[in-house]
């Protein structure tokens, strides 16, 4: 069975929910390491007021027993505080719709899934596309991946991530970004910058931006360490890791770019200042690279090395002195409509992008080794090691 989940909910409806299936049994899953994970996506220097009202905590209704997975699916949600302030608008079974046509959404934001959203599904309030297309859709993403980070825990595979760039300020180049010691730096940084020089910097760019109405975008790195060579597949395209971590990270909300390891950089040097040269390290029994300018992953299969991707997020489309726009009904021109948001969220993404690149891990390492339950893993996982150490 592959690994795989749904989710549901709204940004102001009663709660989100998701339904894992495929995750292996006997998996100790501590509920406060989810809760801590979703309290990293809340924090970040920029966040609205939205983020003062949740205080996001997971309830696992299904596929746990005293915190241990039995291989059933599992099932868990995520309450949203704010719904009772959105009680009469959002009201899943509610009988007065037409006291709410004077509470219609009717002016599509540009940037946002608003008018494509409505143009696709028939709506005429566009309510009904920007509660599900919100990046509140995102707490349940690192609800997941903390679920995720669980298992990769146990098999010594470590996540991080870090912020290198917001608006027009940047992180030096030639910084040490495969360094550990950057990640608890940027864990205590309020922009999750770890240079604090430039954590300052961001913040002015954050300030201003916001007196002037406007919003921020900027860059964020995630390294994952301790990966083995193996995992993903270069026999079809599907299976290749370096496009399912591209793809899954590029649907989180915002994000318009992914570079792995040199990225974009290698499309401007020759081949010889690129590809990464290949050694036998005696003392360790193992294959290494002289650089790791393919960020750990050749031909869509990881080697062995450090993982390295980044991903770009844009401004956030919402702002308090909005674009123009033009009316669904009217057609005429509008500014557009302004809902609570962020003046910046790159913070916070980078810790989505942990969460997402931990769920096509938990796949890949499922689609590699199977098996059914936690012991059963472990085993496959220590013996594929063993003959790596061999080879």
């Amino acid at each position: 069975m592959s690994l795989r989940y749904l989710s549901g909910g709204e940004s102001h409806g009663y709660c989100l929910t998701a339904i894992i299936e495929g995750f292996w049994s006997g998996v100790h899953i501590e509920p406060g390491n989810v809760n801590d994970e979703l309290m990293r996506r809340q924090q970040g220097y920029g966040r609205g007021n939205r983020m003062k009202i949740e205080k996001d905590k997971v309830e696992f209704l299904s596929g746990l027993r005293y915190k241990e997975t039995m291989g059933t699916p599992i099932s868990l949600q995520i309450k949203n505080k704010d719904f009772e302030n959105w009680k009469e608008v959002m009201d899943p079974v509610g009988e007065n719709k037409e006291n709410m046509s004077n509470k219609a959404v009717k002016n599509p934001r540009p940037g946002h899934a608003d008018l494509p959203g409505a143009l696709k599904y028939n709506h005429g309030d566009i309510r009904n596309v920007l509660e599900r297309a919100s990046a509140r859709e995102t707490a349940l993403r690192v609800a997941v991946g903390g679920v995720c980070k669980e298992l990769l825990e146990k098999l010594k595979i470590e996540i991080s991530s870090h912020v290198t760039s917001i608006g027009q300020v940047f992180v030096k180049d030639g910084d040490d970004s495969e360094s550990q010691n950057i990640f608890a730096n940027a864990d205590d940084s309020e922009t999750r910058c770890y240079d604090k020089q430039i954590t300052e910097k961001m913040k002015d760019e954050i300030d201003r931006a916001k007196e002037a109405g406007e919003s921020l975008g900027g860059t964020f790195e995630v390294i994952v360490s301790g990966l083995p060579p193996g995992l993903g597949s270069y026999v079809h395209w599907d299976r290749k890791l370096d496009g399912n971590l591209a793809g899954a990270l590029m649907s989180i909300q915002g994000i318009k770019g992914v570079e792995i390891g040199m990225g974009f950089e290698s499309s401007e040097m020759p081949g010889s200042k690129v590809h990464d040269e290949i050694y036998y390290d005696k003392k360790e029994r193992s294959f290494k690279r002289k650089s790791n300018n393919a960020g750990g992953l050749e031909g869509g299969v990881t080697n062995g090395e450090p993982l390295i991707i980044r991903a770009a997020m844009k401004p956030i489309p919402t702002l308090y002195n909005p674009l123009k726009s033009v009316s669904l009904d009217t057609k005429e021109t509008f500014s557009a409509s302004v809902e609570r948001s962020d003046t910046c969220a790159v913070p916070a993404c980078s810790v989505v992008g942990e969460s997402v690149v931990a769920w096509e891990l938990c796949r890949a390492i499922k689609e590699k080794f199977g098996q059914d339950s936690y012991e059963e893993l472990l085993r496959s996982y220590q013996n594929y090691l063993e003959y790596l150490r061999e080879v």
